[in-house]
This record gives structure tokens, sequence and C-alpha cells, in this order.
């Protein structure tokens, strides 16, 4: 019987993140800090928005590109936020989360044997994605000196004939680091010598706690080089409506379209509808939780700090990035061993790029009081590993 799986498919390595929650579902009085979902509900006039949707029977299929209604928030939501400017009919459309947009983009734009430039630690789906349209993935390793952000000459340095994406995922998760004004203006003149596309994946924008989220697509030259991706899930806690959105030049969107058309059809119709409310009236439900990260933010930081693990201060997005190079453990051991002894879930940095090596991601997206016994655990196991 000939084999019926893909040799692609095969080489895809599963997720590192999902092993270890597969294992703590299980496990009684287990503490997650591991799963990037926000721990408060989403706000009640987006519920209800969506409720009222079903009440009125708003059950059937939206145009592939999604809402027109939402399409227009989107673009007025962009223009007001940061600064970009993008045609509601033409160059936006809706998805199902950030993720399909990745997806598609990559699918869109990408022939076999191009290359694309991820760089690392960063978010699981990058890489096989690539892998899937049989691009060459080109991982670019960040620093914790760099403060894990990508710099003119770490990009400079991988660029070859065959490159044609890059990624850049900032606010950045695993690592919280983030890519300001200045950061960013030191790689747009490569990016548009070498004719490089970006996409750019904009998902924690809104929990930025140092100064405002700047996108590489308001720069001049760069709006047409940039599919922006952006989305519900993180900034109004609407994680399992499956909501998120592309922006970019009408070349591409127009194909990204074209495979959503045939693999989807069309993002989720109530959760289009609440996602409306949430663009309209949801600003100040972003700043309390935002507010509230940055509270678990900056006593996480200090209480890793205080236990003896070293961690530079992260700008965005609601993840840590520890060092536990002092222990003597791989990440995978330490994870690993954590959850065993203590009862803890965190994610070895290795989940996200092999530069991962040597630390951890541990999520605030959870109470002060989950956290504070966490770390109470945490705390007793890197004492009795040290001694």
């Amino acid at each position: 019987m000939r084999d019926p799986l893909s040799k692609v498919i095969k080489e895809v390595e599963p997720s590192g993140i999902r092993k270890f929650f597969d294992i703590v579902s299980e496990m009684k009085d287990a503490i997650s800090l591991g799963v990037g979902e926000p721990d408060f509900d989403t706000p009640w006039h987006i519920r209800e928005e969506g409720i009222y949707s079903l009440e009125q029977g708003r059950t059937f299929y939206t145009s592939n590109a999604g809402l027109k209604e939402l399409k227009e928030e989107i673009t007025y939501y962009l223009r007001r936020r940061f600064h970009l400017s993008y045609d509601p009919v033409k160059e936006v459309m809706v998805t199902i989360g950030g993720s399909e947009a990745i997806d598609i983009a990559l699918r869109a734009m990408i022939d076999p044997g191009d290359e694309v430039l991820i760089p690392q630690p960063s978010y699981v789906s990058y890489l096989p994605c690539a892998q899937l349209v049989h691009a060459v993935p080109v991982p670019i390793e960040l620093k914790e000196e760099n403060q894990f952000k990508l710099t003119r000459q770490e990009l400079l340095d991988v660029i070859t004939e065959k490159t044609k994406i890059l990624i850049l995922p900032f606010p950045n998760n695993p690592t919280g680091g983030i890519m300001d004004y200045h950061d960013l203006k030191a790689l747009v003149d490569v990016i548009i010598e070498k004719d490089l596309y970006v996409i750019s994946d904009e998902i924690y924008s809104e929990l930025t706690y140092s100064g405002t989220h700047v996108s590489i697509a308001s720069f001049p030259g760069m709006r047409e080089r940039t599919v922006v991706i952006n989305g519900f899930s993180k900034s109004y806690a609407m994680t399992g409506w499956r909501l998120g959105y592309a922006c970019g030049p009408e070349l591409i969107l127009k194909q990204m379209l074209k495979i959503h058309q045939f693999a989807i059809m069309c993002a989720p119709t109530t959760s289009q509808y609440a996602a409306v409310e949430a663009l309209r009236n949801g600003d100040a439900d972003v700043e309390m939780m935002r507010e509230e990260y940055d509270r678990r933010r900056r006593f996480l930081i200090k209480s890793l700090r205080d236990i003896g693990l070293e961690c530079f201060e992260p700008f965005g997005a609601f993840y840590v990035f520890p060092s536990i190079k002092t222990l003597g453990m791989s990440s995978d051991e330490f994870a690993n061993r954590l959850l065993q002894e203590e009862k803890v879930a965190v994610v070895p940095g290795t989940a996200f790029g092999r530069c991962g090596e040597g630390f951890l991601r541990i999520s605030y997206a959870y109470s002060i009081e989950d956290l504070k016994v966490a770390l109470e655990r945490i705390e007793r196991f890197v004492k009795r590993h040290r001694e």
C-alpha cells in the first residue's frame, strides 16, 4: 500500500506548545502559564451584539472578503490608531483569525524555492506555513542583548537573490520584544533596496507598554510591499470568535481572497457583527485590559528577578522570556521537570526556534493571584535545583 502522506507534511514538526497542555489538562491542581489567551471574558457589549445578530437571524454567508460594515470599521480603526490608510473594498479582507491570514499570504506570494526570512524566537506557525508552500525558511536568530529586536545588519547578513519575504513578528510572541519607529526605520531602506515584501504580524499591536505601536507599512515606500495582519483575539479577548484580517496592496489581496474563497468561503457571520461593535465601542475595554496586563508584566518581571532568573524587560504582548541558563538544564528539561515536580506549565524557548534554547516563555494573561501561586512554586523549584 502506497504512503498516503505528503513528504512535506511529514517533515513539519508538531507544535512544541501543545504537548505540555495536553498533560496539564489532566493534572489536578496544575497551573498553566503557557497559553497565549486572555483570561478576560469578551466584553459584554461585544457578546451582546453577537447574540443580537443571532436573534435577528443573521446566520447567512457574508461576502467572501467580509461584511462591508466591518471592513469599513477596520479602515477607520487603522487610520486613527496607526496612521494606515486602506480601501475597504479592495485592500481589506476578514479571515479566520490572524493565522489564516499568515497562511494565505504566503500561499499567494511564494513560488517553490523562494526564501522567507523568519526572525526567531517567534510564533510557531510561520515556519511550517512556509514549509507547506515549498518555500525555504531562513531563520534569523535574534539576540537577548538586542532585546530580541531585528537589526539592520542581521537582516543584511541573510538576504540572497532568492529572498522574497520578511516576516516581522512584532510585538513579539514569545519574547515580548517590540520594534519602535527608529528600529523599523533602520530596516526600511534595506527592504526597498533589496526589493523584499513584508508580512507584518501586528496581532499584539494594542498591547504595547512603551509608547505607541508603529507599523512598518506607515513608512514611505512600504505600504505597497507590506501585508499587515491583525485581529481581535488578543486586544478584545475574542480568541474563540476566530476573527482576524489582512490589509495590503490590491494585487496581493485579490489572490489571497481567491484562496480564502475556495478554502473557507467566509469568516463566521456572528463574529463579524460582534467585531463591528468591538471596533466602534471597544477602546475603553482595550485600555482597561492593557493597563491590567502592564501591572502583571511589572509584577512578573520583578518576581522572576527576585527569584534569581535573568529577564530582559519586554514592552509588548503578554509574555516574558526569562533565561534559565545558570541552572544547567535545557529549556525542555526545565519545563518538563517544573511541570512534574511543581505542577506549573511553561513553554520551553525552543518551541519558538533553536535560538530559544536557555529560555522559557511565561504568559501573564492570568490573574495576579494565579501568578503569585505559580511563582512560589517556581521559586521552590529554582532553589532546589541551585543547591
